[in-house]
């Protein structure tokens, strides 16, 4: 929950009226508080200082200072001048630091353990939050409760069990969801954790004057309440209805009485709806208004007289299929997918023609290596020619 300090360069005219009030933090930006600083210091944003707390000291981060924390202080109807104003001890030592770091370790056990204890006690109520001082001595317990609680006996178990001053607060949904933080529907950190403090209430009507769906799960924020930003752009959803006429929730035609279904602000349009038809006639106001004082005449009109909308946006082309990378078409793979079929439906008659063909060939050849042996001449009393002798057999008989 920062707040821009936009009085930061302004110049000091003089000490004396400069404002000596500062706003501190506390529980990275949690709680606030303004403090008087009565020390010599001069203050500047994140320094961290030790104050005044519950019978002993507490540590803050300085978040304002100046003239922008008198804004402030008159926006929340704080008086500066109020005698009852904590004070700004000194700057925070090293020694004020690790005491503050080490009850601040204490906070998520407290949490287990102060549910746990409540939970025996058959109270009705959450602990959210379990804020440390930093000299741990006082110990502020957040709660949620949708009526009264009676925790007086849950105050002396706590205080016994945690050896510390104890001080409950009750909060609702929306500051538990601002002490949490998180991420909303619109990808942005939650209001409720930045910038926004005052939480009005929200209800289903603001709704229905933007037109939205009553849906629950679209409506809700992660606090389950209604989301706080519905109630941004109400005034300006407001003036733009109020020229709008209010009596005409019903219309009656000659193909029967039409209901109004939603108004359209942007166009200046109302939507009506007939029976025994799911169609939806948008009629100017001033169609509205004649329909309605002929209705109060007893005249009951022939038809509604929509409006024809044309849209003047320009219709998109889509891009024809260009193949630039060179993929195949699908015609292409049917007929490689076609032709496949084929050739497994032939193949086998196919092949056994070419195996007996082949089969012919090597008889034939059979054949014709006999006849070729049997015309071969016979000398030496039928015997075939003899071959030359090698020369290495010469050789041995010339020895």
């Amino acid at each position: 929950m920062n707040t821009y300090d936009w009085l930061r360069n302004l110049p000091i005219a003089d000490r004396d009226s400069y404002c000596n009030v500062v706003e501190i933090s506390f529980n990275k930006g949690t709680r606030k508080d303004f403090f008087r600083n009565t020390t010599v210091h001069v203050f500047e944003k994140g320094d961290l200082v030790t104050v005044e707390g519950v019978s002993g000291f507490d540590v803050g981060e300085i978040s304002l200072t100046g003239e922008i924390v008198r804004l402030q202080m008159k926006k929340y109807g704080v008086k500066e001048a109020n005698p009852d104003m904590k004070k700004v001890l000194r700057m925070a030592t090293d020694r004020d630091i690790e005491q503050r770091t080490v009850n601040k370790q204490r906070e998520p056990e407290a949490v287990i353990r102060s549910r746990a204890i409540a939970r025996q006690l058959k109270l009705d109520m959450k602990i959210s939050q379990v804020e440390m001082q930093a000299d741990g001595r006082k110990a502020t317990f957040y709660y949620i409760a949708d009526g009264r609680v009676d925790f007086r006996e849950l105050i002396k178990v706590y205080a016994t069990e945690f050896k510390v001053k104890v001080e409950m607060r009750q909060i609702g949904a929306r500051q538990e969801a601002g002490k949490v933080g998180g991420i909303g529907s619109c990808g942005r950190e939650l209001c409720c954790a930045t910038w926004l403090t005052d939480f009005k209430s929200v209800n289903t009507s603001i709704a229905r004057y933007q037109n939205l769906s009553i849906n629950q799960t679209k409506l809700s924020g992660q606090c389950g309440r209604l989301k706080c930003c519905l109630n941004y752009e109400l005034d300006t959803y407001l003036d733009a209805l109020q020229g709008f006429p209010n009596d005409c929730d019903q219309l009656e035609v000659a193909k029967g009485r039409a209901w109004l279904i939603k108004k359209d602000i942007f166009k200046n349009l109302m939507w009506y709806s007939l029976p025994d038809s799911n169609k939806q006639y948008p009629l100017t106001i001033e169609r509205v208004r004649k329909i309605k004082s002929l209705n109060r005449q007893n005249i009951i009109p022939e038809e509604l007289e929509a409006v024809e909308l044309v849209s003047n946006k320009t219709v998109e082309v889509e891009p024809e299929f260009v193949d630039v990378v060179g993929q195949t078409s699908l015609r292409a793979l049917e007929r490689a997918d076609k032709k496949r079929k084929q050739q497994r439906k032939n193949g086998p008659s196919e092949s056994t023609g070419n195996n007996q063909g082949q089969q012919k060939q090597q008889a034939q050849g059979k054949n014709t290596g006999n006849d070729n042996r049997q015309q071969q001449p016979r000398h030496n009393n039928g015997n075939r020619p003899q071959q030359p002798r090698r020369k290495e057999n010469r050789g041995n008989n010339g020895k």
